[in-house]
């Protein structure tokens, strides 16, 4: 009720919808894409429109695909939408933006690159508590990327202090990205949680505001079975191929029987044994050289990895990953 009253306002224009957070597109499963945005006040209904460069134009108009938007309240000013944009088929771009009866955003476009071209993908990883040192990072990778734009951001995990605080998701993390150059908005998010992004029950109405939007990239009908085991488990592992590179990202804090048997058969696939480079990422490496010596020794740490380690890092050895990308630790070392 009191978002169809909230709809009928900002029909009217009696109050102004805003953007809170601009369009974030996740990779979500073969020819698939998440896209995710807020808004100050509820539309009365919002909608994903989206193209590619083989159907007509959004000047000559033509036959686009409209999906309607699923809706979550968040807070008094926190109205979240979200839309699966695909299959898309073989299509190098796709072109979408998000529409209401009185708002819209601009038009953005996704390129995905083929197996043969150089795809550059985008690391980052703990800008949690640090939104002024982000931004000087985001700064610096402007400076380098120029006018080009990464064709994928590989998110490690932490990116916020705390999953149920809002003014953490916008401070640290929308907010920088805004600033940053707004690659999100075209460059299709992997991401790979860490210890701040959510709590360990893992259940898809928990009190991490975000917590059920990773569920849902993983939980569409038709892109994979549900994730949720017993109504507690809730599980992020999951792989996607960018250009020449085959990603799998594993879920470092909760170990299980069911990802390490996913693993042992992505490893051994097709996609990943042909692909030119074979990455796994993960927020919690497999080796760490220095850490805080009382979250270390007294709080138990040390342990966090040790599955990693033991059981996973043999598996990448022998199945020859070329690459291991993870996070938690807040130096850079390789």
């Amino acid at each position: 009720m009191f978002s169809t009253l909230q709809g009928w306002v900002n029909k009217w224009d009696i109050l102004s919808l805003e953007f809170r957070k601009l369009p974030m597109v996740f990779e979500h499963g073969q020819e698939h894409y998440y896209v995710v945005w807020e808004t100050s006040s509820a539309a009365d209904e919002f909608s994903l429109e989206w193209w590619t460069d083989t159907m007509a134009s959004s000047k000559q108009g033509g036959a686009h695909n409209i999906v309607k938007a699923q809706y979550k309240v968040l807070g008094e000013s926190h109205h979240r939408y979200s839309a699966i944009i695909g299959p898309t088929g073989l299509a190098s771009k796709v072109h979408y933006r998000c529409t209401s009866n009185n708002a819209s955003t601009d038009e953005y476009t996704i390129a995905r690159r083929s197996e043969i071209e150089l795809t550059r993908i985008l690391v980052i990883s703990d800008n949690q508590n640090g939104d002024e040192e982000f931004r000087q990072v985001l700064t610096g990778i402007q400076n380098h990327y120029g006018s080009h734009v990464p064709d994928a951001i590989l998110h490690t995990g932490d990116s916020v202090q705390y999953a149920s605080r809002l003014e953490d998701w916008q401070n640290q993390l929308f907010s920088p990205l805004e600033d940053g150059g707004g690659y999100q908005h075209s460059s299709p998010m992997v991401f790979v949680p860490g210890n701040h992004d959510h709590d360990k029950a893992r259940t898809p109405n928990n009190s991490n505001v975000y917590a059920d939007m990773y569920h849902g990239i993983m939980t569409t009908e038709g892109l994979g079975a549900p994730e949720v085991v017993n109504g507690s488990y809730h599980r992020f592992h999951h792989a996607v191929s960018l250009g020449s590179a085959r990603i799998i990202a594993l879920d470092a804090e909760c170990p299980s029987a069911e990802q390490s048997q996913f693993l042992e058969r992505e490893l051994q696939s097709e996609a990943f044994q042909s692909a030119q480079f074979r990455i796994v990422a993960m927020h919690i490496a497999p080796y760490i050289e220095f850490w805080d010596p009382y979250t270390w020794n007294e709080k138990g740490e040390k342990h966090w990895g040790e599955h990693i380690r033991l059981e996973y890092d043999p598996l990448f050895r022998r199945h020859n990953v070329d690459l291991v990308i993870s996070g938690h630790q807040h130096n850079y070392q390789r």
